[in-house]
């Protein structure tokens, strides 16, 4: 007998609840709307996405594979603010429909020659001072003091003419000034610090003294080193860009990337010691009062600084800062361990110190301290430079912003 036989109804059937949002989606539409409306492509939404926190195993929980395609749902559902209706008024409808995406025009044969000697000036200038110091028909203390002063001035004015304008611009960001404090202490200690390290283990300086020794063929070194670094840094922005656009997943991305920063590290690691070796066999003399491990120092600085420009150059400025600082810091600790063991009863705390200098010169602790501070930064930078949002590629159309803004709008802060 059926139920409406008995005459009792049959309970009725109740929907069955799905636990979640039927769009889940829609959650990240509302909470990044500003990133999809202002996103030129696919690959700048997943950038933000990872800056945010947003992994492949986050994607799973939007019943997407991975950031990259929940990402180019995004896209293909937020209207964007730059579309065609938002043309300049300069630019015709027609123009518009027919090209919606000019290509980058190229540029001229007379400005790559110019961006290229911006970044061979600062090295230039530097052999063009010491061979003027050393060409003087009537050396007196006076002029060549002079001619040395004016060649350091024009030496920084070029080196801050190419970090400006080069592969290596930087805007300013948290940690900008902390590292460049930082970095002016390592490259002072680079050319000072030799000769400081040894008048204080023989009880000086005195004062009044002799004149400072600087290490010349150090300082020509980094100043000639700044041209592989914008070229070693340009090709590796260029690369992991089309590393990105070809990547699925964010672990695809990072397999591909890793070995560009370890190829990019290690070619310009050899470009800054055959120029270091070079500078201190040509300048001879004048070359550096480090001793024979004054030419690793020199190409350890090198690496160090060019780490932790490219670090902040895509969006890491914090972690550059961490680097600088902990191999200046490494280097004061030396110092101050040297005058510390002048005191009655501390003498132990320097016998460090001496070991390492008697062992191989005073060149061995900007070695050892740029070295450690390189690895770190490169075993970081192993991780953060290996996301879309450290290699997202400039628009065409946002070049023309000031800075960097369109290339790191939405860089992650650094953690460390």
């Amino acid at each position: 007998m059926t139920a409406p036989e008995s005459g009792t109804a049959a309970p009725p059937v109740r929907p069955v609840r799905r636990h979640g949002p039927a769009d889940p989606v829609k959650i990240l539409m509302h909470r990044h709307r500003s990133l999809c409306e202002e996103a030129v492509d696919p690959l700048e939404i997943a950038a933000g996405l990872e800056a945010h926190g947003v992994t492949d195993r986050a994607a799973a929980r939007f019943r997407h594979r991975d950031v990259f395609s929940l990402a180019e749902e995004l896209y293909a559902r937020v209207p964007r603010a730059d579309g065609p209706e938002c043309r300049t008024p300069e630019e015709p409808a027609d123009a518009a429909e027919a090209d919606p995406e000019p290509p980058d025009p190229a540029p001229a044969p007379r400005s790559r020659t110019a961006r290229g000697a911006v970044q061979l000036l600062p090295g230039a200038i530097g052999l063009s001072t010491v061979a003027a110091h050393v060409s003087v028909l009537a050396p007196t203390p006076r002029l060549l003091a002079a001619v040395d002063a004016a060649g350091l001035l024009l030496t920084v004015l070029a080196l801050r003419l190419a970090l400006r304008h080069g592969p290596l611009r930087l805007r300013r960001g948290p940690g900008s000034r902390t590292a460049a404090t930082a970095a002016f202490w390592t490259v002072a200690y680079a050319v000072l610090g030799d000769w400081l390290l040894a008048q204080l283990r023989s009880g000086g300086p005195d004062v009044p003294g002799p004149l400072p020794r600087a290490a010349v063929a150090t300082a020509v070194a980094l100043a000639c080193a700044l041209a592989p670094a914008a070229g070693c840094a340009h090709w590796f922005a260029r690369r992991a860009r089309h590393r990105v656009a070809a990547s699925r997943a964010l672990a695809e991305l990072a397999s591909r990337v890793r070995p560009l920063l370890v190829a990019a590290t290690l070619l310009f690691l050899g470009a800054a010691a055959a120029l270091a070796a070079g500078a201190h066999v040509l300048l001879g003399r004048t070359g550096s009062p480090g001793g024979r491990w004054a030419v690793p120092a020199a190409a350890a600085l090198a690496v160090l600084l060019f780490l932790a420009r490219l670090l902040a150059v895509h969006g890491f400025p914090a972690a550059a800062a961490a680097g600088l600082g902990s191999a200046a810091a490494l280097e004061a600790v030396a110092l101050a361990l040297v005058l510390t063991a002048r005191l009655p009863g501390w003498a132990r705390l320097g016998a460090p110190v001496e070991a390492l200098v008697g062992a191989a010169g005073p060149a061995a602790v900007p070695a050892v301290a740029c070295t450690a501070a390189a690895l770190g930064l490169l075993v970081h930078g192993l991780r953060a430079l290996t996301g879309a949002c450290a290699n997202l590629p400039v628009p065409p159309r946002r070049e023309g912003r000031t800075g960097d803004d369109a290339t790191h709008r939405h860089a992650p802060l650094d953690p460390a």
